[in-house]
């Protein structure tokens, strides 16, 4: 499962931007689903980070290892077994959470073997999308590229209802940034007018 599902050039750079705020220096970091291990690179040399990426495409393994990150060949479908608990300050999850079947396994993977994780995925509640399923047809646009037949997308999924799904399963969010299709933060009405959403969240302590 690779991510970038539908991720631009700026969106990476100000999805980067972001997650690497949030990352401590000198912190150990598993990416799943690292792709090119761009993030990976980036936050080594922001933060002087430590980890591994988890890529199951040929090409991108490759291009993982051309760019110095350490990545192991595996689906995220299978869970994160290899992994002892708290092996990582830090489970990434970038623009791929809306592509997994087994959602509720992944995110409980990745707060066992991080203690804190960080996803971000396309608002299917944004506006525009509404308006084109309004008009009865699927999203398309820049967060979501993909037409119906082709999309590796399995579940669509809203900010709302992520953070529903957060409070059912015991998470506690730390922080969230909602960008607009400019990639300019979004405060008002984020479930309406937010088109990215990026989370770092923990277990909640009883």
């Amino acid at each position: 499962m690779s991510s970038g599902t539908g991720q631009s050039g700026k969106l990476g750079r100000r999805d980067f931007e972001i997650i690497s705020s949030w990352i401590k220096r000198d912190a150990h970091v598993l990416d799943l689903g690292c792709g090119n291990g761009a993030l990976l690179r980036h936050l080594r040399s922001q933060h002087n980070v430590s980890g591994y990426g988890v890529e199951i495409d040929d090409t991108k393994v490759l291009a993982s290892v051309k760019n110095g990150v350490n990545v192991l060949q595996a689906d995220l479908e299978a869970g994160l077994s290899e992994f002892d608990a708290d092996s990582f300050d830090y489970v990434i999850l970038s623009l791929t959470l809306q592509a997994v079947r087994h959602t509720e396994r992944i995110v409980s993977d990745m707060l066992r073997v991080g203690r804190e994780a960080i996803v971000t995925f396309p608002n299917f509640g944004y506006w525009r999308h509404r308006l084109r399923v309004l008009f009865g047809q699927v999203p398309v646009s820049r967060e979501l590229p993909y037409q119906w037949y082709d999309s590796p997308n399995i579940h669509v999924l809203t900010i709302d209802d992520f953070e529903i799904f957060c409070a059912a399963h015991g998470m506690r969010v730390c922080e969230r940034v909602v960008l607009d299709e400019a990639c300019n933060q979004v405060n008002v009405l984020p479930n309406l007018l937010g088109a990215v959403a990026v989370y770092r969240f923990d277990k909640s302590v009883a």
